[in-house]
């Protein structure tokens, strides 16, 4: 009897230790999993920032021109941080980094930018994970589907145009994929909506300088 005991009290140690050893792994996997996610995106925010608005269009250090946009509920929960193209000092665009939450498979994350006027200047998609052949063409090296942003405004298309079109809008869905291209068209369209309800709040902080 005392055997089978021990023998337990083994075991349970064994199993416990296992428990411990596995959960510690899992943690430092995921953290340094996190980690390199974090500095992928980093990345690929800054090759798409001059994208957007390329180096020849303005003359300041975009990467490290940025302003803190005005808290909305209706837009993020979260502080935001936009980058600001600067031409002889002035303002000429802002790119903002926004979320479309309901992607097929989940968070979609974007960069929107925008003159100061109100006009699309580019979108790029900087993480996601929808699905490959489908949704992510939404990626502009998979297709210039995202290209067709450019230029619009919340004048052009008006407010029903901004979707798709199997949904009376003007955007083009993908084969096989409406999910994915309804939640990035609608995630811009939030931003614009944004822009013009913080319009002038977001000219004063950006026409302020260190200088």
């Amino acid at each position: 009897m005392a055997a089978m005991v021990q023998s337990i009290r083994r075991s349970a140690i064994g199993l416990g230790m296992f428990a411990i050893i596995t959960g510690g792994t899992i943690a430092i996997t995921q953290v340094a999993t996190s980690d390199r996610i974090e500095a992928q995106v980093a990345r690929a925010e800054a090759a798409a920032l001059f994208e957007i608005i390329p180096e020849q269009d303005h003359d300041n250090d975009l990467l490290n021109d940025t302003l803190q946009l005005p808290v909305s509920s209706r837009f993020s929960a979260m502080a935001v941080t936009a980058w600001v193209a600067r031409r002889n000092g002035v303002p000429i665009g802002l790119i903002i980094p926004t979320v479309a939450p309901d992607g097929y498979s989940g968070d979609i994350r974007l960069l929107v930018g925008i003159d100061m006027d109100g006009e699309v200047l580019g979108v790029r998609v900087t993480s996601h994970r929808e699905t490959p052949g489908l949704g992510d063409r939404i990626e502009r090296r998979k297709s210039d589907w995202i290209e067709a942003f450019k230029g619009t405004s919340l004048e052009s298309p008006e407010t029903g145009g901004w979707t798709v079109r199997k949904n009376g809008g003007e955007f083009d869905q993908f084969t096989g994929a409406t999910i994915t291209p309804r939640a990035v068209v609608k995630a811009v369209h939030r931003t614009l909506i944004y822009y013009r309800e913080n319009r002038q709040n977001i000219l004063l902080a950006a026409s302020k300088t260190d200088d």
